[in-house]
């Protein structure tokens, strides 16, 4: 049987320490019909350079560059509008994935008509070493649930983009967020492929290591994206923060 083509969206910007790493956990994919979309947000070190050097005589590989800097989500859409697979997967440039996660994952979607996928995954440090942290998630997420817990890690997520649409990330962070809970409110579940397949970063000067910074965005996703009022936004916001400290810290 024909495997479905996999579209890679990898946002890159500034990444000259670790995106060789996450191009080499593409190639060492057990899977291999794939189209890896690197989106060069006008990086200012040599990155760029190493990613051509790195994809030469790869035709599976294509990397773009925007005119002016404009942020991952606006990134990931350039990616998703050049993305000719059945499948779009996310993989930001300092994240890595176990050879076997599109193998597995996608086998998991065929066999079962699941649009939108995603996996448990590990936490790795700087410089790629494990720290023992494991996010172990629920085996549905639906919108209400997703409200509650952003569990769903962008590096393991999977969707059917021919069922779907080519659909875009909201231009908010957390842009990956906005989006789920955008795809599941239309009426979708998340189905969670239950292995650890990928490796999240924790990068010191990443927008996501600012827990403060992150907390507050997601409350005007609660009250701008998602319009819900305030009574109920706090709500959800502290549901939101109890489950945030379960996955980071404890």
């Amino acid at each position: 049987m024909t495997q479905p083509l996999v579209s890679i969206i990898t946002p890159s910007y500034n990444s000259k320490r670790f995106i060789l790493e996450s191009i080499n956990s593409v190639k060492n994919q057990t899977y291999q019909n794939f189209e890896m979309i690197i989106v060069d947000d006008c990086s200012k070190d040599d990155s760029l350079e190493l990613i051509q050097n790195a994809i030469v005589n790869d035709s599976r590989f294509n990397i773009y560059k925007l005119e002016k800097n404009s942020g991952a989500a606006l990134a990931r859409n350039f990616g998703i509008q050049k993305a000719n697979g059945k499948y779009v997967a996310f993989l930001d440039s300092d994240d890595l994935w176990h050879s076997d996660k599109l193998e597995k994952q996608i086998a998991f979607m065929e066999e079962n008509n699941y649009n939108f996928t995603f996996t448990n995954y590990e936490m790795i440090d700087e410089q790629g070493n494990d720290i023992n942290r494991k996010v172990i998630c629920p085996s549905t997420i639906n919108y209400e649930q997703l409200l509650r817990n952003t569990t769903i890690g962008c590096l393991t997520v999977i969707l059917n983009i021919e069922k779907l649409g080519k659909i875009q990330m909201p231009d908010l962070q957390p842009e990956d967020t906005a989006l789920w809970l955008k795809v599941l409110k239309n009426g979708e579940t998340a189905y969670c492929y239950q292995e650890v397949l990928a490796k999240y970063r924790i990068v010191g000067n990443s927008a996501s290591s600012n827990k403060l910074n992150v907390a507050k965005k997601m409350w005007v996703v609660y009250r701008k994206s998602e319009n819900l009022p305030v009574w109920k936004s706090s709500w959800y916001f502290m549901m939101y923060a109890i489950n945030a400290v379960k996955k980071h810290y404890l």
